[in-house]
């Protein structure tokens, strides 16, 4: 319990040695699934990437004129089992319009070819951006080899464009706010995360950051309307409600998978009411946070910090591939920690967080534990504790 408390069993070495393990075994992962595929299946008959089935047949149904059908899921489904073949299962498209940009220019290309591309050209500049925040060499091993990031690379998911957006906007809010606001207004293709950051922005007065966000959203709306018209938001606004029904209230994907106070309600046979109301509630609290951390005297990494747990908090809608939010905050959290000071137990919840995604699915299915929310809870929690009260000197710990 004491090495628990201290956090001295997290030495750099072994950071580094667990970094190059989890390395090799993702990698020897990425390449199995890709060696043992068919065409554009995996072994186990699903699409390769899984998730991003979805991507690149909304973005070859915009290519070929259909842009509005893509939010018909029977439509959407059609195109995805002549890709890959009629025993796949539908992978729905409910995202709003500006991301279907980037799924046109990716279905510009082949399906595994676009694949890859995506990956890299996402995972590359949040990688790079974490060694930035902490120029170490175990920055990257621990980055590339983290659980989300696996998770990510089997899903074909956005969690690192999502996670670059954020972070990169955090990192720069203080320095260049009208860049942080630019990277902000893209997350407009995920508008579930978008409740925390106007209270943040407004709150601190940042009205350059506001004006980039607005510049940046309003551009990628202009150019949807431009290509395909009011339609494509018409389809998008009258899907959202099949969507809240059949993905977050019936939990068809699985809520063990979904890291949110909603899920956890729902996981423990709670009623869809009584989820939407827990999940409420955390939901003010966080709103709450974001206001309470705008104010431009809390320390930014802090602030930071707690916005990436907030975003996941926040929503009803996350899941564990999202969890890549998270490795920006483990980072700010670090930083502040080597410069203020750790308190007990902080090193070894950092650690949770990281790992939790390489069990969470399975304890939150067959045990009932929500490990992943848990996890999400520790890491704000942790940014607001550091708000309150500073961490005495005598407890920096050399990592």
């Amino acid at each position: 319990m004491n090495a628990l408390a201290t956090g001295d069993w997290l030495t750099r070495d072994r950071l580094n040695r667990v970094g190059w393990i989890c390395v090799a075994i993702s990698a020897l992962i990425v390449a199995g699934v890709l060696a043992t595929s068919h065409g554009t299946l995996m072994a186990n008959g699903r699409p390769l990437g899984t998730d991003f089935s979805n991507v690149w047949t909304a973005g070859r149904m915009a290519l070929e004129g259909r842009a509005v059908d893509t939010w018909t899921w029977k439509e959407h489904f059609a195109v995805q089992q002549a890709v890959h073949g009629r025993g796949v299962d539908l992978y729905a498209w409910i995202y709003p319009p500006p991301f279907l940009l980037v799924a046109a220019a990716l279905a510009s290309l082949p399906y595994v070819a676009a694949l890859i591309l995506w990956q890299v050209v996402t995972l590359a500049p949040f990688a790079w951006l974490l060694h930035r925040m902490v120029p170490r060499r175990e920055t990257l091993l621990l980055t590339l080899g983290a659980p989300v990031t696996l998770i990510c690379l089997l899903h074909g998911h956005n969690g690192f464009l999502t996670a670059l957006l954020l972070g990169g906007g955090l990192v720069l809010l203080e320095r260049r706010p009208l860049a942080a606001g630019l990277l902000f207004g893209c997350l407009l293709y995920k508008p579930q995360f978008a409740l925390i950051l106007p209270p943040l922005l407004l709150v601190g007065g940042r009205w350059r950051t506001i004006l980039g966000a607005c510049l940046s959203a309003g551009l990628l709306i202009g150019v949807t309307l431009l290509l395909w018209g009011w339609p494509v938001w018409a389809a998008f606004l009258a899907g959202l409600p099949q969507a809240q029904q059949v993905v977050v209230e019936q939990g068809t994907t699985g809520f063990y998978k979904m890291t949110t106070a909603f899920a956890a309600v729902r996981i423990w046979g709670g009623s869809v009411a009584t989820a939407y109301g827990v999940q409420s509630l955390f939901t003010a609290l966080t709103v709450a946070g974001a206001m309470w951390v705008g104010r431009r005297q809390v320390d930014g990494e802090l602030r930071a910090a707690f916005i990436c747990a907030a975003v996941l908090l926040s929503s009803p809608y996350a899941f564990d591939y999202d969890f890549a939010v998270l490795l920006p905050a483990i980072a700010f959290l670090w930083r502040h920690a080597q410069r203020e000071g750790w308190r007990p137990y902080e090193k070894s919840l950092l650690a949770m967080v990281w790992l939790s995604p390489l069990i969470g699915r399975q304890v939150a299915e067959h045990l009932l534990i929500p490990i992943d929310w848990i996890s999400t809870l520790a890491a704000a929690g942790i940014a607001l504790r550091r708000t309150f009260v500073r961490a005495p000197q005598a407890s920096l710990a050399a990592a």
